[in-house]
C-alpha cells in the first residue's frame, strides 16, 4: 500500500502522527493509498519552519523571487500529464477536465510572475516643506491555505503563487481525499529553487485545521469550501487575530430568455451542470426558464443530458466521471428523491446509473428535474452533483428577484440576444461573478475571484489584485531630511501643511 506523507522543510516527512485515512479511486471504489495525518507536534514543526523561512524569504529581492516563479511555471507546464493523472485517480474527473484546471492554475502563476509591477508603491514629493511621503507593501508572514477536494491543483495555485510572490511562507492543508497532486506541487516548488520551508504540505483532519486557525505564528488563512465551514473558519481565525479570506458555497442560477439561442444555451447548461459531475462551486445548478422558453429548453437539455458519456475519467471519450464519495452519492440521490416526492417532474434520472466494469464506483448520472419550487431541498441545498433543477418564471424581473432572494451570491449567468436585458441583469443581481452568454464566469487571473452574501466571508476575493492586497500589509513613510544649519521646525501643535 502506498503511504502518502507530509512535505515539511523541503522534504517528505512521515511526522509523528499515527492516524491515517484511506485514499479511494472514486471510479472503482478501491483503496489506492493511505494518508498520514499530522498531530499537534507535526503542525508545530511545520509552522516553526514556515516562520523561520518567512523571515528570510520576505527579504529576498523581487528579481530572485520572480526567477523562482518563472521556473515553477515551466515545471508545472511540463508536468501537466502527471498532475492530471493524479487528479483523475483521486477525484474522478475526466483527464481533459483535470488538464483544464491546471491551465487555469498556470494563469495565476503567470500573473504572480509580474509581482515587481504589482508591488509598486506610491510617492508624493514635497507634501510639505522638505517632507516627502511614500508607501509600500510588506508580506504578512506565515499564511495557510485550506483547500477543497474538487480542484486539487487549481485552488492551491489560486493561493500559493500569490502568497509566495508577495514574500510569505505558505502552508497547504489539502483535502484528505486528494492529497497526491499537492505533494507533486511541493516537489516542483523545491525543484524551482524555492527555499525550504516557504511551501509546505501538511495533511490532517479537524485537529490540524483548528491548529492552523489558532496558532499564534500563523498570520493569515485562505479557505475554499462549504459555507458553514467558511463561516466557522472566519469566526475562529479572526477571534485569534488572523486575516481571513474564506470562500463558501454556491447555488448558481442561469436565466434563459425566450430570445436566447436555445441550442447554444442548452449546450452550455449541460456542460456547466454535468462537467466534473457538478462538483464545482461555479457549476450551474438552477436553470431559470423565462416564459415560453421553458418547454423547448427542457427538451433540448434532456437530449444533451442523455448523450453524456459517464465513464472512468481515464477513458478518452468520457464526458463525466464519478462523484467523490459514497456519502456524496447518497446525499445527491436522497435530495433528488425528495424533489420527486414533493411533486417535481423527473426529466432525466441518473440515480440508478451503473457503469459496466466499475460497479463499485461512486456513480450518479446526469439528472434534470423540472417544475422545481423554491421550498424544495433540491433548490435550497448545494447538491454538489450532476443535477440541474429547472425553475420557471414569467419574466426577467421575476428571475432577478429569485436570484437575489437566494442566500448565495457566487456566480450567475444570463442567456439572451438582448443587450438591454443583459445590462439590466448585470446591474441588478446581487452576485459577485456574472456571465453574459457565458455559463462559468470564472475571472481571468488578473481580475479576482469571489462571490457575495453567503458565498464569501472576509472582505477580499482570491488571486488577482485583491490577492496581492490580502497577502500584504501597507506601510506609509513620512520623511524629512533637514539641512543641519536650519532650525528643526518642531512644534507642539498638530502638524499641518
Amino acid at each position: 500500500m502506498t503511504i502518502i506523507n507530509h512535505f515539511i522543510s523541503g522534504t517528505e516527512a512521515a511526522g509523528s502522527g499515527t492516524d491515517t485515512k484511506p485514499i479511494y479511486n472514486p471510479a472503482t471504489g478501491a483503496v489506492t493509498a493511505e494518508l498520514r495525518l499530522a498531530n499537534a507536534a507535526d503542525l508545530n514543526a511545520t509552522v516553526a519552519a514556515a516562520k523561520k523561512a518567512a523571515e528570510s524569504w520576505g527579504d529576498i529581492s523581487l528579481a530572485k523571487r520572480t526567477a523562482v516563479l518563472f521556473k515553477f511555471r515551466e515545471l508545472v507546464a511540463t508536468h501537466v500529464e502527471e498532475l492530471a493523472q493524479l487528479i483523475t485517480s483521486e477525484h474522478g474527473k475526466v483527464l481533459n477536465d483535470a488538464k483544464g484546471e491546471i491551465g487555469r492554475g498556470l494563469e495565476v502563476i503567470e500573473f504572480a510572475c509580474g509581482i515587481p509591477q504589482l508591488l509598486k508603491g506610491e510617492y508624493s514629493d514635497q507634501v510639505s516643506t522638505g517632507i516627502d511621503v511614500f508607501s509600500f507593501r510588506e508580506p504578512v508572514g506565515v499564511v495557510a491555505g485550506i483547500t477543497p477536494f474538487n480542484f486539487p491543483v487549481m485552488v492551491p495555485l489560486w493561493m500559493a503563487p500569490m502568497a509566495i510572490a508577495t514574500g510569505n511562507a505558505f502552508i497547504l492543508k489539502p483535502s484528505h481525499r486528494v492529497p497526491s497532486a499537492a505533494m507533486l506541487l511541493a516537489k516542483l516548488w523545491k525543484d524551482a529553487g524555492l527555499p525550504d520551508g516557504v511551501f509546505q504540505v501538511v495533511h490532517g483532519d479537524r485537529e490540524v485545521v483548528s491548529g492552523l486557525l489558532t496558532h499564534p505564528d500563523v498570520d493569515a488563512i485562505s479557505f475554499v469550501g462549504s459555507t458553514p465551514v467558511a463561516k466557522h473558519i472566519t469566526e475562529v481565525a479572526t477571534a485569534h487575530g488572523k486575516r481571513v479570506q474564506a470562500l463558501g458555497g454556491a447555488k448558481n442560477h442561469a436565466i434563459i430568455m425566450p430570445d436566447a439561442d436555445l441550442d447554444n444555451a442548452a449546450d452550455h447548461l449541460a456542460a456547466a451542470a454535468f462537467g466534473s459531475a457538478g462538483q464545482r462551486c461555479m457549476a450551474i445548478s438552477v436553470a431559470v426558464a423565462v416564459g415560453e422558453a421553458a418547454d423547448l429548453l427542457v427538451k433540448k437539455v434532456e437530449e444533451r443530458a442523455l448523450d453524456v458519456k459517464v465513464k472512468n475519467g481515464t477513458e478518452a471519450d468520457a464526458d463525466m466521471g464519478p462523484v467523490i464519495s459514497p456519502e456524496s452519492r447518497d446525499f445527491i440521490v436522497r435530495t433528488v428523491t425528495e424533489a420527486e416526492q414533493a411533486g417535481a417532474a423527473m426529466v432525466v434520472d441518473g440515480r440508478d446509473l451503473v457503469v459496466p466494469g466499475h460497479e463499485k464506483g461512486f456513480w450518479v448520472g446526469p439528472t434534470v428535474i423540472d417544475h422545481v419550487k423554491t421550498e424544495m431541498s433540491a433548490y435550497q441545498e448545494e447538491i454538489f452533483g450532476p443535477v440541474l433543477v429547472v425553475v420557471r418564471v414569467e419574466d426577467l424581473d421575476a428571475g432577478i428577484k429569485l436570484i437575489n432572494a437566494n442566500p448565495y451570491g457566487n456566480g450567475t449567468a444570463i442567456f439572451t440576444s438582448s443587450g438591454a436585458a443583459a445590462r439590466k441583469f448585470q446591474r441588478s443581481v446581487d452576485v459577485g461573478m456574472i456571465g453574459i452568454n457565458v455559463p462559468l464566469p470564472v475571472p481571468v487571473a488578473y481580475y479576482s475571484f469571489g462571490g457575495w452574501k453567503a458565498s464569501l466571508f472576509g472582505d477580499k476575493h482570491i488571486y488577482g489584485p485583491e490577492g496581492v492586497s490580502f497577502y500584504t500589509r501597507g506601510k506609509v513613510v513620512t520623511s524629512r531630511w533637514p539641512e543641519t544649519n536650519h532650525a528643526s521646525g518642531a512644534s507642539y501643535n498638530f502638524p499641518s501643511n
